[in-house]
């Protein structure tokens, strides 16, 4: 979009699930970017409307509402204000946090659909659904998993594998289960209400070819949607917790969550106008975190139906294809609203070199750093940019953090702010000296800060956050390079005038720091300048070189930054590691027996001695090894998801138990014919069940 044409942006970060904290794969993946872009835009003097909220529905709200024995409502209202709390203290500048459990948004989301349903845009389908007939409820697709058809990953979901990205049915996996109860869910006739996205087909591959230069993964990702084919998908869902669906003959149901949930973006901007327009401050607003540092003027509308706004989301890989694929077909069907000029979707950041995991506690979560770092908000900010998963999954380790903060934060940038000040304060009272003389090597110097904004802006305008992080801390090392070469302490004994001049452009640059700090460091950006007694200035004004003027007064230096020590470090390594522990402790606990079988149910299963003969990996996955055995009888091919533990080279001449008169089923393009038992430790990992002695192929396992 032609930036001359844009009044106004919108700019939305993925809603939150309010099931839990957030952690700061959240941060990197969503808020800090959308952050650093929307304080940019208003240094910029733009008009933005920085748009969030809690999504407060679906199926994984009532299930954890139903485990602590309390209502839905309980639950979304403890960690909207758990969220909400953790991102204003973090620095996250949202005009509005919102929640989609408001009035405002079940009728703008009711009132959406009815439009689509009035236009005969939906489609009215019975289907078969899985059913967990012990929880007795219709299981959402994230609730069943199994093995994926297409590359035989034992863990797939029932929307998406995981392993080989495949899009899923649940009614696609093999051997579904459910993971409420663990039992095998059941097929059970319902009604729902369906999106065509195949006839949008067209026109979203039209609006995707135009957005070329969107982020690799997000263009690829939905270009494989496209190339594969949109299915039909149901927009509503078979449970009691959500928006209920606005028709005479739905009750007991209520819209999918990936409808209502991006709808909440339009409700929240909807209830920002609505309280702005209020004479008397409603104290029920302070919930959705409002603000109301100036009058909103104009209207919602403005934000979300007229072609000069620019519409951008902020948000994880994982949320891709419901923000490019399903939101912008609703908006197309509805025919009232603009599309998204931009989806910056990041990777996924790792901790300590494994994938972060809620469920098991491996997690930095925001609250709680936020009071085991007190006003430590900017060195997370700094580090989370600093090691943003931009372009790939990225990790963030302790040791890291520590080294960054001190090596960094407190080396360079801390540094020459503090050393700048303190000699303006020993040579001339704190007052900003005049500049003297210019030699060629204070002129390179000054046409360098000069040309700084200019780089950061066009990396923050591309959405390359940790481009121009690195070009804000380039200005700082410009400014430690340059008292380092010119030594004024040292030439104040014999010249005063050179130390002015020195002293006078280290203070400009300083002052410089300030404006391009704040997208980024919001909370030092305010320390520097109130240390430097100035304030006001915006984007238009970096690079300026007379930003202070002589005489003007300095306040007290004091230090931006500290130095972490390992003690608090490791404190939270340590704190990790009695997750692991603890999970490892929990997943060390016997499974329970499953449910008895006949006998002859048990010796229709031919297994068998076998010896594997030839290994190779199988093309784009991770996990699986295409594998030859002799059975004794034949031989055959078998795909076994072992990669991650043994090499093709290292199983050669293993002997194996192989499930001989298992059904073939083709994984990845092979057909595989049978199974190789495997045990599964705690820790999840597998080692073969095989003879102690080595048998002859072909012998009976009984």
């Amino acid at each position: 979009m032609d930036n001359s044409k844009i009044k106004r942006y919108t700019v939305t970060a993925a809603l939150p699930y309010t099931n839990g904290p957030v952690h700061i794969g959240h941060l990197a993946g969503v808020y800090l970017p959308a952050d650093t872009y929307v304080r940019y835009l208003r240094s910029n003097k733009r008009d933005v409307k920085f748009i969030c909220g809690s999504d407060e529905n679906g199926v994984p709200i009532t299930l954890k509402a139903k485990k602590e024995g309390v209502t839905p409502q309980v639950i979304v209202d403890k960690y909207h204000k758990i969220i909400g709390d953790s991102f204003k203290e973090f620095g996250v500048s949202f005009d509005i946090y919102h929640r989609t459990s408001s009035l405002m948004h079940h009728q703008t989301a009711s009132d959406f659909f009815e439009t689509l349903y009035n236009k005969g845009v939906f489609t009215e389908e019975v289907t078969e659904q899985y059913y967990d007939e012990k929880a007795q409820t219709f299981l959402a697709d994230r609730y069943i998993t199994g093995t994926c058809p297409k590359c035989g990953n034992e863990n797939a979901y029932g929307d998406q594998c995981e392993n080989c990205g495949s899009t899923l049915n649940a009614t696609d996996l093999i051997n579904p289960k459910s993971t409420l109860s663990g039992e095998p869910p059941v097929r059970k006739e319902t009604r729902n209400w369906f999106l065509p996205l195949d006839k949008y087909e067209e026109q979203l591959r039209k609006y995707i070819d135009g957005h070329k230069e969107w982020k690799p993964n997000v263009f690829g990702q939905c270009q494989s949607w496209l190339n594969a084919g949109l299915q039909p998908r149901a927009m509503t869902r078979d449970l009691d917790w959500g928006v209920k669906v606005p028709l005479k003959d739905a009750e007991g149901k209520v819209l999918y969550v990936w409808f209502d949930a991006p709808i909440g973006y339009i409700s929240a901007t909807k209830e920002l106008f609505e309280y702005a327009r209020l004479d008397v401050w409603n104290p029920k607003a302070e919930e959705y975190y409002i603000n109301q540092s100036e009058v909103e003027k104009g209207s919602w509308e403005d934000y979300w139906k007229d072609e000069e706004a620019k519409l951008v989301h902020f948000i994880g890989k994982d949320n891709i294809v419901f923000h490019c694929i399903i939101f912008p077909a609703m908006l197309m069907a509805h025919g009232d609203y603009i599309l998204a000029d931009n989806v910056p979707a990041n990777e996924f950041l790792n901790l300590e070199g494994q994938k972060i995991s809620t469920s098991k506690n491996w997690a930095v979560w925001l609250n709680e750093y936020l009071e085991e770092f007190k006003d430590k908000q900017d060195v997370l900010r700094y580090v989370l940019t600093a090691t943003a998963p931009e372009t790939k999954d990225n990790d963030f380790t302790w040791k890291d953090f520590q080294a960054r903060n001190n090596n960094e934060l407190v080396a360079i940038l801390g540094n020459f702010v503090n050393r700048v000040v303190v000699l303006t304060h020993k040579y001339f009272k704190g007052k900003v000296p005049m500049c003297m003389h210019i030699t060629p090597e204070d002129q390179q110097v000054m046409d360098e800060l000069a040309a700084a904004p200019a780089k950061i802006s066009a990396s923050i305008e591309n959405y390359r956050f940790r481009e121009a992080l690195g070009e804000v801390m380039n200005v700082a090392r410009l400014g430690n390079k340059y008292l380092a070469d010119t030594e004024p302490w040292k030439v104040i004994k014999t010249d005063e005038d050179r130390v002015r001049t020195i002293l006078n452009i280290s203070l400009q640059i300083a002052a410089n720091l300030e404006i391009l700090i704040e997208p980024f460091l919001p909370f030092t950006a305010d320390k520097l300048m109130k240390m430097l007694n100035y304030g006001g200035h915006t984007w238009e004004s970096a690079g300026n070189v007379n930003l202070l003027h002589r005489g003007h007064q300095l306040n007290e230096p004091v230090l931006l930054f500290e130095k972490i020590e390992d003690e608090a470090v490791q404190a939270q390594i340590d704190k990790l590691n009695r997750s692991k522990a603890d999970n490892t402790a929990a997943a060390a606990v016997t499974a329970p027996a499953k449910e008895n079988i006949q006998f002859e149910q048990f010796t229709a299963v031919d297994i068998r001695v076998a010896t594997i003969i030839a290994a190779e990996k199988v093309e784009k996955t991770k996990k699986l090894l295409k594998l030859t055995l002799d059975t004794g009888i034949d031989q055959r091919t078998v795909v076994s998801g072992i990669a991650e533990f043994y090499k093709p080279e290292d199983v050669i001449g293993q002997q194996v138990s192989l499930v001989v008169n298992l059904a073939p089923r083709e994984i990845k393009g092979i057909v595989s014919q049978g199974m190789i038992l495997m045990s599964e430790d705690a820790e999840g990992k597998l080692a073969f069940v095989a003879p102690v002695v080595k048998h002859n192929n072909g012998s009976v396992i009984r």
